[in-house]
């Protein structure tokens, strides 16, 4: 007998021909920097997330998952719009308000419509609530992430994951998994770890087992782009997390992870993109950043 089939089916992951990573690969080919391009070419060709924020999302979406389709790939996008997002931190916007980020998420789910696609939903915004951040009111905001997950469940071929932090964040499983059902992880495919973090996997899929029993069985994903080298000691700095020195990839993305309760290792985060300007000199979230790009392959 072969493998199962995976929860998410037997599609590859959609790989952005028109990334980031991607240009700066045709830029070292095109200068014959054939060393750079060689080294960057793993990070470059892995299938990524796609993140939405505060500009209007239907068209993009459309694009992308009609683009996906056409190539019989499963895209994975990222819905990061919620109102105090970030906790006001490098990556601080979100909608103005519940109403506007309603119809915004409408908005999203009317680009992705009926063609297959992997959402990840507002990274750390549950965590948040459990851990508390400043003028954050935590119920109103899994009523909120509720509500979202109801639009995006509705549709025909959506899989839809909460996320839940990280192994080095929220230690108070049941408290989590408490946030993670007002927020409608029920009606969900499960829940997200790691993402934009650098936690190992194995202390992250052991994280996620424990999380999933007390959730009744819920499945889940982990980001592995860059726990290739584990997380490095907790300072309680920002290095701890912003642009974090010394990571590595991890796991190409894939369905297949031989895993019962893990449904695909992703690359939520586009290794190569800042996650804000942490440091002088450092790129604003989701620009390029090439140093620290050729770092991530041990350049």
């Amino acid at each position: 007998m072969g493998e199962p089939v995976p929860r998410l089916g037997l599609r590859p992951l959609w790989s952005d021909p028109d990334s980031l990573a991607r240009r700066q690969l045709a830029a070292y080919e095109n200068s014959g920097r054939t060393d750079l391009a060689d080294a960057l070419r793993p990070l470059a060709q892995a299938p990524t997330a796609t993140w939405f924020t505060g500009d209007a999302p239907r068209e993009r979406a459309r694009a992308l998952t009609t683009a996906a389709a056409a190539a019989g790939a499963l895209p994975v996008l990222v819905a990061y719009d919620v109102p105090g997002r970030d906790c006001g931190s490098f990556s601080a916007g979100g909608a103005a308000d519940e109403d506007a980020y309603l119809a915004w998420v409408g908005e999203l789910a009317a680009g992705i419509g009926d063609r297959p696609a992997v959402v990840v939903l507002e990274p750390d915004a549950v965590a948040a609530a459990v851990t508390g951040c400043r003028d954050l009111d935590a119920r109103a905001r899994l009523a909120l992430l509720r509500r979202a997950v109801g639009v995006l469940t509705a549709l025909p071929a959506t899989h839809v994951y909460l996320d839940a932090g990280h192994p080095g964040w929220v230690r108070d499983l049941p408290a989590l998994a408490g946030a993670l059902r007002a927020a409608g992880v029920d009606r969900a495919a499960g829940f997200a770890l790691n993402v934009s973090n650098v936690q190992p996997t194995d202390a992250t899929v052991a994280y996620g087992r424990r999380l999933s029993r007390l959730l009744g069985g819920a499945r889940f994903v982990v980001d592995t782009s860059r726990n290739g080298a584990g997380a490095p000691v907790a300072t309680g700095r920002v290095e701890d997390w912003c642009n974090p020195p010394g990571r590595r990839i991890g796991r190409v993305p894939s369905t297949l992870t031989g895993v019962d309760v893990v449904d695909a290792w992703l690359w939520v985060k586009r290794p190569g993109e800042s996650d804000g300007s942490c440091r002088p000199g450092e790129p604003a979230a989701g620009e390029w950043f090439e140093e620290y790009a050729l770092a991530l392959v041990g350049v």
